[in-house]
């Protein structure tokens, strides 16, 4: 890998286009459905992968797979020159088929079984995320003169998810995972970090890419010079809503410019060349990903503490297709209601017989048209990222929802 080393703020920015979270092609494909489904736009991932690139020039992406296992949007990236983040030997293979090369491939997942780090690295990969000496006594048994890279903890303030207390290490373990791998034969070649998934603040990068200047600094002192960081996941979706139906507004450009300046921070710690490799997962299929389900009830119940709540019931829920509803809210649009004067606050719930399907802690309401009936159409929007992956193959005998890819025609969004 090798970047070039540009500074970003002499660079002309480009114009960045913000996520529609409903374009229309998508749009077009969802008035056209008449039964469940979830649908992506292969255009409208292709173009976000490309304004990436040009906020960040010269970085390698790796896809993080799993926010969508889904075979066509993998091929696109793939032939658009992203590589992939994979967390075990089923997504490498699946990685492969897409058409990506092994080098484009790593093991992100600090947690593996010695038979599946000799899996992965009989299938040509060789470069694994680690975060522990035990981690690194296994790669070298079983992935003999493998690269490795050592995570770093972060707090996870500011993300809907943290991720901050299955992975990490703090920095000085960094340094002892990192002079044991080279003890063992194995290339102690970076450092990552990951500042939690839907990170919605600037100061998160500044921490983490604080954090890797420190550990660099302490790494050159021990004669160990990595070649690249990786910055992981986090990067924000544009299309949710918060609990009042109000957009999410995550500072897209104060992200940008923080890590370009951290990036060029980083290189001049460094004696020689260092690339940086990022692992997008939502921010390039959340908001080109939409379902189209359908209203089973509207109905007004009687709540435990005696106050009368309304109810919408979809097709679509927790198990299914949303599986994030705890944590974030989607926009709905019901088609055929749009100008009706009259609305009420519901609380969203899935088909399922569990009590957890509904949407968020507290079960805040949503604004839903008093008009709608069962069977009325419900288009959920900025659905594309793990919506697939958190499927259950029928759980009360609800089957996932068919997956289509469509390709909008370029400049519509």
């Amino acid at each position: 890998m090798s970047a070039p080393k540009g500074r970003g703020e002499l660079r002309d920015k480009p114009q960045r286009r913000r996520s529609e979270p409903l374009g229309k092609p998508l749009t077009t494909e969802l008035a056209a459905a008449e039964t469940d489904r979830i649908i992506y736009d292969l255009t409208g991932i292709e173009r976000q992968f490309d304004d990436l690139l040009s906020e960040l020039p010269g970085t390698h992406i790796r896809f993080a797979l799993k926010a969508c296992p889904v075979d066509d949007v993998l091929h696109c990236l793939a032939a658009r020159g992203a590589g992939f983040d994979a967390a075990g030997p089923a997504e490498i293979t699946q990685a492969l088929r897409a058409g990506a090369s092994a080098d484009r491939i790593h093991y992100g997942n600090t947690i593996k079984s010695d038979r599946d780090i000799a899996e992965a690295h009989r299938l040509g990969v060789r470069t694994f995320a680690t975060d522990s000496v035990e981690d690194v006594t296994a790669i070298a048994a079983h992935a003999p003169r493998a690269r490795v890279f050592c995570r770093l903890t972060t707090s996870g303030e500011g993300a809907l998810w943290g991720l901050n207390r299955k992975f990490g290490c703090a920095p000085d373990d960094a340094v002892r995972v990192l002079e044991t791998a080279r003890e063992a034969g194995l290339t102690p070649a970076g450092l990552s970090v990951h500042v939690g998934s839907q990170q919605m603040t600037g100061e998160a990068w500044q921490q983490a890419l604080d954090t890797l200047a420190g550990t660099l600094t302490a790494l050159a002192g021990r004669g160990i010079v990595p070649d690249h960081v990786n910055l992981g996941g986090g990067l924000p979706a544009l299309g949710y809503q918060d609990r009042h139906g109000n957009p999410l507004d995550p500072p897209l450009d104060k992200i940008f410019t923080v890590l370009r300046e951290g990036m060029d921070r980083l290189r001049d710690l460094t004696s020689a060349p260092l690339d940086f490799v990022m692992e997008p997962g939502r921010h390039l299929v959340a908001d080109h990903g939409a379902v189209r389900a359908h209203v089973s009830r509207l109905t007004r119940r009687r709540q435990p503490d005696g106050t009368d709540a309304h109810w919408l019931y979809l097709s679509c829920g927790k198990f299914n297709g949303l599986y994030e509803m705890d944590q974030l809210t989607h926009r709905m649009v019901f088609p055929g209601h749009h100008g009706t004067p009259e609305h009420v606050s519901a609380i969203v719930a899935g088909p399922t017989c569990d009590s957890d399907d509904a949407y968020g802690e507290g079960r805040h309401p949503v604004r839903v048209p008093a008009s709608v009936t069962s069977g009325d159409p419900v288009w959920i929007l900025s659905a594309g990222a793990y919506a697939t992956s958190y499927m259950t193959q029928g759980f009360n005998g609800i089957r996932p929802l068919p997956c289509v890819c469509i390709r909008g025609q370029e400049g519509q969004h």
